[in-house]
């Protein structure tokens, strides 16, 4: 199997390519504690939750933790599409580290940790209600603590205006109503995911604007917490390729640098995270190359050369627990799967509720899309109990399409079918009958996400299935890779699946004929 990285910023001769990480870490906030900096990024539905990433050098990152394992809170257990954990911060305050995080319907929560790469607290409501997102703590020089935040329209009817709170020094909960602190209604619609810091004397908050898509990043700036404060656009896509170049976190090094990070949408791939160099000029930060975004440049001077990191994507399946990279579209149950001499075994779940469709499946296995173009191969054996099981690999996002080994009479069938999150039944597209249970499955991907579906029986000689079919994001989140064993039909104690690996390779050499 490859070890080979299936994408790579840093360059080997001194320099980085943008993005850091090809990968759906959207909304991304960073911070330096010592030689060491962490990242957070929005999750949503997806379990575990928050994810934290480690970094020497602000290039080369490793997914070393999640602060949260499930979400404990009414409704998740299914798939709770684009809800869940959006934009949170993360900072280190008195000898802790802190994520803060905003649930849109549940409410502004917060965990700590002494380390982040152990046990992190459990979920703590700072501020209840609907509609309260992307908030950020920040505990000034006097000791007092306080709490800024954006809002969902779709939630609260409010949008493009920031609200700030005084805050218990221990993060518990707010201590007053809030004031709004600035309006980006007329000049920085959907102003929002605010972080604040303060420098020389000013308060800064650091806050997109313009959508998702297409927006700007724009910097606050008082000599007071509670404003006035002016305003400037920072960054923007200008005459580069690199749309809505916003959203995400600011360090400063010991080197005296100072860097921003953020995200760039890309449709199925999601919002992939950005590194940009900062100056400083008459007291405002300018982002990358005089307000537009780089796409090769000098790596941060850390004081040393670090190895290259980047997050796995293939795996044997043999490290005695699954690895990071792989997360459930739902709350996830421990017996939903096992490690073993077989690899992955994951154990064929009914799906409830109104929807029997791939949408509604939570026990889903996936994992981001890593490059913008790639392989994923899968080993499958499958051991159904009953005719209406499936076991088989799914692109996932709005529309999704899947390859599904199912048990018939006298032989074994695999089949193609696509989905929709707006529909209420799956569409067969294409079928081959098979004299075995064991199949290799494949998805080859191409920009502009186009996906190539094939199967084999030898691993060398690889046959299409069914048209391409070109990938789109989810709900708030990018396609995913993903694993299945489901039953749409049944509530019984049902078969299981085994995956023996995945392999990931960098290009989307699908090497199959479409039939």
């Amino acid at each position: 199997m490859s070890n080979q990285p299936v994408w790579r910023s840093d360059q080997g001769d001194g320099t980085y390519i943008n993005p850091i990480l090809h990968l759906d870490y959207s909304d991304p906030d960073v911070i330096r504690v010592g030689d060491d900096f962490f990242m957070t990024a929005s999750s949503f539905n997806c379990t575990p939750g928050l994810p934290v990433l480690h970094s020497k050098d602000l290039v080369n990152w490793r997914l070393v933790n999640y602060a949260v394992k499930n979400l404990d809170f009414p409704g998740y257990d299914q798939p709770m599409h684009g809800c869940g954990i959006w934009a949170p911060s993360i900072r280190y305050h008195d000898g802790r580290f802190w994520i803060c995080v905003g649930l849109p319907d549940e409410g502004i929560y917060m965990t700590t940790a002494e380390d982040p790469f152990g046990e992190w607290s459990p979920l703590f409501c700072v501020k209840p209600g609907k509609g309260w997102i992307d908030p950020c703590p920040f505990w000034d020089d006097d000791g007092q603590a306080y709490l800024v935040h954006a809002f969902a329209a779709s939630r609260c009817g409010i949008k493009s205006k920031l609200i700030l709170h005084r805050m218990a020094p221990d993060g518990s909960c707010v201590l007053d109503e809030g004031s709004i602190i600035f309006d980006g209604t007329l000049n920085h619609p959907t102003l929002e995911g605010p972080k604040m810091y303060k420098r020389n004397g000013f308060y800064y908050i650091m806050a997109p604007a313009g959508g998702v898509t297409n927006g700007w990043q724009t910097v606050l700036r008082s000599r007071s917490v509670w404003g006035p404060y002016e305003d400037r656009i920072v960054l923007r896509q200008g005459s580069t390729k690199i749309n809505g170049p916003h959203q995400g976190g600011y360090v400063e090094l010991e080197s005296g640098e100072a860097w921003f990070v953020h995200f760039q949408d890309r449709n199925a791939y999601g919002r992939i995270v950005h590194l940009q160099p900062v100056h400083w000029v008459d007291g405002w930060p300018i982002m990358g190359d005089n307000g537009e975004p780089v796409l090769r440049h000098t790596k941060p001077a850390v004081g040393r050369d670090y190895p290259v990191e980047t997050i796995p994507a293939s795996d044997r399946f043999d490290q005695g627990k699954l690895g990071l990279q792989w997360q459930w579209f739902a709350n996830h149950i421990e017996h939903w799967y096992s490690l073993g001499e077989y690899g992955l075994r994951l154990f064929t779940q009914p799906v409830s509720g109104p929807l029997q469709t791939m949408w509604a499946v939570p026990n889903i296995l996936a994992q981001k899309f890593p490059a913008p173009s790639f392989t994923a191969t899968v080993k499958l054996t499958f051991e159904p109990q009953i005719v209406t099981e499936k076991a088989g690999l799914v692109i996932t996002g709005n529309n999704y399409s899947y390859l599904a080994l199912v048990k018939l009479d006298a032989c074994w069938r695999l089949e193609r079918w696509l989905g929709s999150k707006d529909q209420k039944h799956d569409q067969l597209e294409a079928a081959v009958e098979l004299d075995t249970n064991t199949v290799y499955l494949r998805v080859a991907v191409d920009e502009p996400a186009v996906c190539t579906f094939s199967y084999s029986l030898d691993n060398h000689h690889f046959h299409g299935l069914g048209s391409k079919f070109e990938a789109v994001k989810g709900h708030w989140i990018g396609s995913k890779i993903g694993l299945f064993s489901f039953d749409p039909g049944s509530t019984q104690t049902l078969g299981h699946a085994d995956f023996a690996w995945i392999e990931v390779e960098g290009g989307a050499a699908g090497g199959a004929d479409l039939v």
